[in-house]
């Protein structure tokens, strides 16, 4: 697919930040890790990453705002547009040495994100997609799944750690989808499993508690590959709260039903 030239900016910007990461990831075990709170850590390699994203995409773009995990948000000469960036998304599972963490990017334009970017260095999968023109993984098409069965389909989540107050409400949904369904992973990077869902490979995903950085690309490239996404309270708004359902058209209302109670 040719991207625009943001898209082209994001890509190229995903890809270093993730080669970055990469090396550092192979020596995972000599990283000084200082700790942000009860089971939320940030690595030297997850500020280096976020620096070397801000300054190519400020770089192209400097009249963009930009709102990254680790720093002070930048507001831009030009208020419409904001990057939103998550540097390592799955920062435990790159500091236990599991191949499962990714670079998120995404371009929010008058308030709707217009661009999104995911990529997996381990496995050196490209997730983007663009308002319009589609969802893709490397150079093939992505669609969601066509399963419209809840007995057939799996889902993922995250599940709270460290004594989050989530906990509750996560068992309940657990204990009315897990009788209802195929399965549900829990694999520790929100931006993935929202690509997972747009690749058909998951048939939905929920979870509360998130930051907009772990789902600003991810919402336009399940959208664009076929997917629905909404809050899990109807009038909310995925982005500001946090919360966020996520799945293809068929399975859409069944899902959210169950976790919605």
């Amino acid at each position: 697919m040719q991207g625009s030239a943001n898209l082209n900016v994001m890509i190229k910007t995903a890809r270093k930040a993730g080669r970055g990461l990469l090396k550092d990831f192979g020596e995972v075990e000599n990283l000084q890790v200082s700790t942000k709170g009860a089971g939320d850590f940030v690595s030297r390699a997850d500020l280096r990453a976020e620096e070397v994203i801000r300054e190519e995409l400020l770089d192209a773009r400097p009249t963009y705002g930009f709102l990254g995990e680790e720093g002070q948000e930048i507001e831009g000469k030009d208020p419409t547009r904001r990057w939103i960036v998550d540097p390592l998304d799955g920062t435990t599972n790159f500091l236990h040495g599991l191949p499962h963490w990714a670079v998120s990017i995404a371009l929010e334009h008058k308030g709707e994100i217009v661009a999104g970017v995911v990529y997996d260095p381990s496995k050196d999968e490209c997730f983007f997609a663009e308002k319009g023109q589609g969802a893709w993984v490397n150079e093939s098409r992505l669609r969601v799944s066509g399963r419209n069965r809840m007995i057939e389909s799996i889902f993922a989540t995250g599940l709270p750690f460290a004594g989050r107050s989530d906990l509750p409400e996560t068992l309940q949904d657990l204990a009315r989808l897990l009788p209802a369904c195929a399965g549900v992973r829990r694999f520790g990077a929100a931006a993935l499993d929202l690509a997972y869902v747009a690749a058909g490979r998951y048939d939905g995903f929920w979870e509360r508690r998130l930051n907009a950085w772990d789902m600003a690309a991810g919402l336009i490239i399940v959208r664009e590959a076929g997917g629905m996404i909404e809050p899990i309270v109807k009038d909310g708004d995925v982005l500001t709260d946090g919360e966020v359902i996520a799945a293809n058209s068929d399975i859409f209302d069944q899902f959210a039903k169950v976790v919605r109670g």
